[in-house]
């Protein structure tokens, strides 16, 4: 089971990560987010940042389908996001191990070459 806490750990400890200030978290690599806490939007209500809930950015249309289609109880998304490489993945059911996974391929894809170069 992995937390928000879990998420900073792993972001932060990536080459080149900025957290931008937020009501819970958003790391990215050369200006582009990569893992953020999800923004849930109810109809007719405000949003509400869930920090047991994060968005990857997963590189295309057949990853996300692949996790989503393939690990139901781990991936979703909504409408919000149709047609973008982005997932959520429910905090409390991935293991650590498996988030450090998913968090540094998310690096991997946004960060530019050179910088890529950086990661051990």
């Amino acid at each position: 089971m992995a937390d928000a806490q879990n998420v900073r750990r792993i972001a932060m400890a990536l080459p080149h990560v900025v957290e931008i200030d937020s009501e819970g978290f958003d790391f990215r690599v050369a200006n582009k987010g990569f893992v953020w806490s999800y923004p849930e939007r109810a109809p007719g209500g405000p949003r509400r940042i869930r920090t047991d809930v994060a968005v990857l950015f997963v590189g295309d249309e057949a990853e996300k389908q692949a996790l989503l289609l393939g690990e139901p109880e781990l991936f979703f998304t909504t409408p919000a996001y149709d047609g973008l490489p982005l997932v959520m993945v429910r905090l409390e059911r991935v293991d650590v191990d498996r988030l450090e996974e998913l968090i540094t391929d998310a690096w991997r894809m946004r960060a530019p070459e050179e910088l890529a170069d950086d990661l051990a």
